[in-house]
């Protein structure tokens, strides 16, 4: 007697992600480090030196954070009310930040007090920078101006009023101490030049501008605000490059990688998107549980640091490869992996008697019960809801089973209300998958043959049944559709291939005549 053969379950293609060098890169991250601030983390900015701490800004604080720290190494908390901007000077000794008071306070970073007061904005100041020779301040603030402030003397230097609503961003130039940009809700980035009373270049980004970012060869500006992040061509004279429209909600972080390469984007959506800086495609996406406000990266791209609305600070360390061998190593080393291996390699004698030892087979349940030529429990262990909903490649297969053997309809037939009900969520829920339409169409002709004479006596499989009819008219519609589309792309293709000019050949009789009629001219 032949034995029992398994149901084979057929094993479908998996529509996943795309695997590129960008998609390894960016996921070689550990589990996120999540801390808890006071407040909304409104600003992140690393240190230009070693060991790279990082500032973070929420409410009435700024803690700085060590590379791998999860409690701050230096606090500030000498703010009156919520602070904004925080930033390190180049060489990571002092620190500067504004206020909702309209204070701009700066700090050595090994003290406490502030060392400086710059009272001058009568409104919050939300933008705060270094300029490249270390002795300047630039400010931007709610009341509409920008300044610049001397250091060593706490006096104010210049003041720019050309923006008509509030600054909320900006940078300064690390190349020129004289040049500094600034963002403001009116739409515009403007470019400024010290030792003129005006700005030099005026770009309209087309809505409130939460953030700019300038290339280390500072010839390409990026300014963020509202869905968009738009790229500016500062050397033609802010011409406009590339406006991208990826975000669903408002953008409000920009950052660079350490190669320059890749141009970070995070919004109130809940995303941080990454694009390559040669076409400006998303080449990967980071998700987060909350709005994010603030983004940055450290050195080397070693840490991605994000803010968030509900005060969580989420941070991201880069895997090394020690602790990839360690875990390699690990796996090696665990003691069954010898018990596995053992006589492998043992290679039998001439006079060896090998005594085989029967298999047990362990059969599925669904199996079980094609084995016992019990069809209709069969395909009711295949209809379970775990399998239906997770692995509905199992379900098919066993349909395909019954179909081959030409029990299917007995399968189908003698149903409950229930058990017909549970059959027809899952043709609703798969009949439109390319995959397993061929055989639940099959299936979805005799469930009408046998139980068209109990439509009309229950409501919820006539409610089943007309959402089935609709699910096949609708594809149909998507169908005939799909065909009118591709017959006029065919028609496009064709018009636009090169006609070719075919040679005219002169029928051979012609031909003959011609020559006969030279050769009696001759």
């Amino acid at each position: 007697m032949a034995s029992f053969k398994p149901t084979k379950i057929q094993v479908y293609p998996k529509l996943g992600e795309k695997v590129t060098q960008d998609t390894l890169y960016w996921k070689n991250y550990k589990a996120p480090v999540q801390i808890k601030e006071f407040g909304a983390v409104t600003s992140i900015d690393f240190s230009p030196v070693t060991p790279h701490n990082f500032a973070v800004t929420a409410f009435t604080r700024i803690h700085i954070y060590g590379p791998f720290s999860q409690e701050p190494v230096k606090s500030f908390t000498r703010f009156k009310d919520t602070a904004y901007c925080g930033r390190f000077r180049s060489d990571g000794q002092l620190l500067v930040a504004g206020c909702e008071d309209s204070v701009v306070r700066l700090f050595d970073v090994s003290g406490k007090v502030a060392l400086r007061l710059f009272k001058g904005h009568t409104k919050a100041v939300h933008l705060t920078d270094f300029t490249s020779d270390r002795y300047q301040i630039l400010t931007g603030s709610d009341d509409y101006t920008c300044r610049l402030w001397d250091i060593p003397n706490a006096t104010e230097l210049t003041t720019y009023r050309e923006h008509t609503d509030y600054i909320r961003c900006g940078v300064t130039s690390k190349l020129n101490r004289d040049l500094f940009i600034t963002g403001s809700y009116d739409h515009t980035v403007k470019l400024f030049d010290a030792r003129v009373e005006k700005s030099v270049i005026t770009m309209d980004h087309g809505q409130p501008v939460e953030s700019v970012l300038l290339y280390p060869s500072e010839g390409l500006l990026v300014s963020a605000g509202g869905r968009h992040v738009k790229v500016w061509d500062l050397l033609k004279g802010g011409q406009p490059l590339v406006s991208l429209k990826n975000h669903h909600k408002t953008v409000t972080s920009l950052a660079l990688s350490s190669n320059g390469q890749r141009l970070l984007s995070a919004s109130l959506d809940r995303h941080v998107k990454v694009y390559s800086t040669t076409n400006y495609k998303v080449v990967h996406n980071f998700d987060y549980a909350a709005s994010i406000l603030s983004l940055a990266l450290a050195p080397d791209d070693e840490s991605i640091v994000v803010g968030m609305t509900n005060s969580i600070l989420s941070i991201k360390h880069r895997k090394n490869q020690e602790d990839s061998k360690e875990i390699a190593g690990q796996q090696r080393r665990r003691p069954s992996y010898r018990v596995f291996v053992k006589g492998k390699n043992y290679v039998p004698k001439q006079d060896d008697y090998l005594v085989s030892k029967p298999v047990k087979e362990h059969l599925a349940k669904y199996d079980k019960q094609l084995r016992r030529f019990n069809v209709s429990k069969a395909l009711d262990t295949a209809l379970e809801t775990w399998i239906r909903f997770r692995k509905p490649e199992i379900t098919m297969a066993v349909i395909k089973e019954l179909d081959r053997r030409g029990t299917l309809k007995n399968a189908l037939a003698g149903r409950d209300e229930r058990g017909l009900s549970q059959l027809l969520n899952f043709l609703i829920g798969n009949f439109v998958d390319a995959r397993f339409t061929p055989v639940l169409v099959t299936a979805a002709e005799m469930i009408l043959d046998i139980y068209q004479s109990i439509i009309g006596q229950s409501p919820l499989v006539d409610r089943q049944l007309l959402r089935l009819q609709d699910l096949v008219e609708k594809e149909l519609d998507y169908q005939k559709e799909l065909l009118e589309v591709l017959g006029m792309l065919d028609t496009m293709f064709a018009s636009s291939l090169p006609r070719k000019e075919v040679p005219y050949a002169e029928p051979l009789s012609r031909t003959f005549r011609k020559g006969k009629v030279q050769v009696l001219r001759d």
